[in-house]
């Protein structure tokens, strides 16, 4: 009696659903084992995806507005200029990590030259600094392309790989042999848009960033560059 009810009660039951780790995770092959391949593409998806949050992080924290122009920075050689301590100016910008004393300080180093030098210099600077940034960003560009033609890559295999099993079964092939291939193809191209929607969408908010820092750091450069063509002249 007992026996007899466990066996209705599995019946009943059906078979079981796979689980989440059986599907994202890894890649089954039609003979029931484990597909390398496609298991390969897969975890070299997930690589990816998390080293796509660990630069979305990382850049987010060096392409911050105060990264590029800092008020500190701003307000210190603005002191040092109107105290007319050139040398300290000259000397404060040259520590200055930020693209505002980097385009500062060249503007100094040629100021013996003359106002049209220091003009050339400090925009050179300027445009030196921001493409420095847009190629650091660009990571994520390259990221955010490459990895949906990945996923695409697995997506051809894993059809592949059905179409093999319906031709070596005569065209009446189980869908349940089929399930590994299509799986893999979906599961690869999922992996790849996780990846690739995020990148673009954060690499497009970055750029846009540091175009408008970047502007605001060439006008507050410009503010203390005629401020001390003032202090010259006067002198």
């Amino acid at each position: 009696m007992i026996a007899t009810l466990t066996c209705v009660l599995a019946q009943s039951s059906g078979p079981q659903a796979p689980s989440f780790a059986s599907i994202f995770f890894w890649s089954n092959s039609p003979s029931g084992g484990l597909d390398w391949v496609g298991s390969a593409m897969i975890w070299l998806l997930i690589a990816l995806s998390a080293f796509n949050v660990y630069l979305i992080a990382s850049l987010y924290r060096e392409m911050r507005p105060e990264a590029i122009s800092p008020a500190s920075t701003l307000e210190h050689v603005r002191t040092l200029v109107l105290g007319e301590r050139y040398r300290e100016a000259l000397e404060a910008t040259r520590t200055d990590p930020s693209d505002l004393g980097r385009m500062l300080h060249a503007a100094f180093v040629a100021a013996p030259k003359g106002e049209a030098a220091m003009l050339d210099s400090f925009v050179a600077a300027a445009d030196e600094a921001r493409a420095d940034r847009l190629r650091t960003i660009e990571r994520l560009n390259v990221l955010g392309q490459i990895s949906p033609m990945i996923g695409l890559f697995g997506t051809v295999y894993g059809m592949i790989v059905a179409f093999q099993t319906i031709a070596s079964s005569g065209g009446a092939a189980d869908p349940v042999l089929l399930a590994g291939g299509i799986g893999t193809a979906l599961v690869t191209t999922f992996w790849g848009l996780l990846i690739a929607i995020p990148a673009l969408t954060v690499y497009a908010s970055l750029r846009t960033k540091i175009e408008r820092a970047s502007a605001n750091a060439e006008r507050e450069a410009e503010t203390i560059l005629s401020l001390f063509g003032a202090k010259r002249d006067a002198a």
